[in-house]
């Protein structure tokens, strides 16, 4: 039954943070004109991470050219890369003395490479200011271009997340431009071309999904060589969005945690406010 009327439990209440922090991150990202993914999806955990000094940056514009059913970001056609994004985040990644730094984007099937020449340039200009930064390229998939995939694992991040969102069954209604399968080959195919680069990729729950098709997901992950996982509540960005069927309890969110450790997931995070870069460095050295 779908829950998008009840009140959200207590579990779900979110930490406000520091609006010191918070307006100091959104002073540099405008002075730099750059965007969040924090701030574009309408991120839950967008004021604690800011207010602690970090942000999930989200390049190539903030229009997406699909239209998943659960996403906040806007859809539509894009406007040209900005050559310049690349310098502008490293300086901002030096301003915020960052250490771990994710990376995003909205998809770009518009590109001949679906961005994956600037998220290359991202990570180098990164390196250029400071060697010893990690960083973690949370990418599309980029139309399953296994050449594309190359460029980006040759830049050398130390981590490759892309996001399977949720069981095979509910694609078509989700993510009707995505499949599943083509998620799969992503991840299989970095641990091919780089064995030394960690996968990570991240799922949400509150779909309308069952605890016996979030196991065969894992089972699916683990066996397409994903080494990272976050799992996370679904939270209906308005109602012209998919709907949420259920508030998933902490108590299954630990369940699933030790369901994915059992099945051999190198790290794990799981709660309702878990989303796929949250607390990332965290995970990455776990």
């Amino acid at each position: 039954m779908k829950n998008n009327r009840v009140a959200k439990p207590e579990w779900l209440k979110i930490n406000l943070g520091s609006v010191k922090g918070f307006q100091n991150i959104e002073s540099i990202l405008k002075e730099l004109d750059l965007k969040t993914v924090c701030k574009e999806a309408n991120c839950p955990n967008r004021a604690e991470c800011y207010s602690s000094g970090t942000a999930t940056f989200l390049i190539m514009g903030g229009i997406c050219t699909r239209k998943c059913k659960f996403c906040n970001v806007k859809d539509g056609s894009p406007k040209i890369l900005d050559i310049d994004e690349p310098k502008h985040l490293a300086q901002a990644v030096k301003k915020l003395k960052l250490n771990y730094v994710v990376v995003t984007s909205v998809t770009r099937d518009d590109l001949e490479d679906g961005g994956a020449g600037h998220f290359a340039e991202v990570v180098k200009e990164i390196r250029k200011i400071n060697s010893k930064v990690k960083v973690e390229l949370l990418i599309p998939d980029l139309m399953g271009n296994v050449e594309a995939l190359k460029t980006v694992l040759e830049a050398k991040p130390e981590v490759l997340n892309h996001n399977i969102e949720t069981i095979a069954r509910l694609y078509e209604n989700v993510r009707p431009e995505a499949e599943y399968n083509r998620t799969l080959k992503i991840l299989r195919m970095s641990k091919v071309i780089d064995p030394t680069i960690k996968t990570k990729s991240g799922i949400m729950l509150g779909l309308g999904e069952t605890k016996e098709e979030v196991v065969q997901l894992f089972k699916d992950l683990r066996e397409n060589s994903c080494d990272l996982l976050t799992i996370g509540q679904y939270l209906r960005p308005s109602e012209e969005h998919y709907p949420m069927y259920e508030y998933v309890t902490p108590e299954d969110f630990e369940w699933y945690k030790q369901k994915a450790e059992e099945m051999g997931f190198e790290g794990v995070a799981s709660g309702p406010l878990v989303r796929s870069s949250y607390k990332a460095w965290q995970l990455y050295n776990d």
